[in-house]
């Protein structure tokens, strides 16, 4: 499927006006200002977390996969009206708990970096509890993942949303429900309009594709090129000028266009 299945509303980012395109060189590197958005996907053992970040970085589904273990990079460059982005796909770990993350680097307008970060937290128990904290620390955005085959994996959704409210994430935070697997057609026992209904309860879009599936790699990518596009489509922006070795925060306000027009797949 190419579109989202809508909830609540589309995301509609708005476009900064007014700014010409801008090369960075090396040269300017040490006055490049970062912000980093954190996106986490959540979803319980074997729903296909790794996948989707695999399908989203390089394009390809993975002949095996194993708990997230190991260090591991991939990247992808991508463009969003004008930006352009730098995905780099982070696989790390350390005793007692596993992650793994994808970050988009915009290399943006007015020397500004900005950095999308997606993380996979690792639906294992033992895994899970010692890094949960880490895990829901500044996030931007959530994405809660199930496999269409497995009941179970829906019903669980529940228990991973009190999970992030428990923790604190502001319900402002974008959300977005990925129903994964949906090449096993036969297998199916996660009907389309129950997921739709449970998005719409959540105020989160719906999103039905599958990781293994080449034909569905453009819905794969929707998914958090619409999270890319709506955090950076918001007004205020956080950033931490790399000059600055105090770490000082500063706001920078972006112009805004009424009725521009987006690439944004959502």
């Amino acid at each position: 499927m190419a579109q989202p299945i809508m909830g609540h509303g589309s995301l509609q980012p708005a476009s900064a006006a007014g700014l010409a395109s801008l090369e960075l060189d090396s040269s300017l590197d040490q006055y490049v200002q970062i912000r980093i958005f954190k996106i986490i996907v959540i979803g319980d053992s074997n729903v296909g977390k790794t996948c989707l970040t695999f399908r989203f970085c390089g394009g390809t589904f993975p002949d095996k996969t194993e708990a997230t273990i190991g260090v591991d990079f991939r990247e992808k460059t991508v463009e969003i009206e004008g930006e352009k982005i730098k995905v780099i796909q982070m696989v790390r770990s350390r005793k007692g708990g596993l992650w793994e993350g994808s970050s988009l680097e915009v290399s943006a307008l007015l020397l500004v970096k900005r950095q999308v970060q997606v993380w996979d937290t690792a639906g294992q128990e033992r895994f899970r509890k010692s890094m949960v904290e880490h895990y829901y620390r500044n996030v931007h955005a959530v994405v809660f993942v199930y496999d269409v085959t497995k009941m179970t994996s829906f019903t669980n959704l529940k228990m991973w949303i009190q999970e992030c409210n428990g923790h604190a994430v502001p319900p402002l935070v974008p959300k977005v429900l990925v129903g994964n697997k949906c090449d096993l057609r036969e297998q199916i026992q996660v009907p389309s309009n129950l997921a739709l209904k449970f998005a719409d309860a959540h105020n989160m879009l719906l999103f039905e594709t599958s990781a293994k599936d080449p034909k569905e790699s453009q819905n794969v990518e929707s998914i958090f090129m619409c999270l890319a596009c709506r955090l950076k489509a918001q007004k205020s922006l956080l950033y931490r000028d790399a000059e600055r070795q105090q770490g000082k925060v500063q706001k920078l306000e972006f112009p805004q266009e009424a009725n521009s027009k987006t690439s944004c797949p959502c």
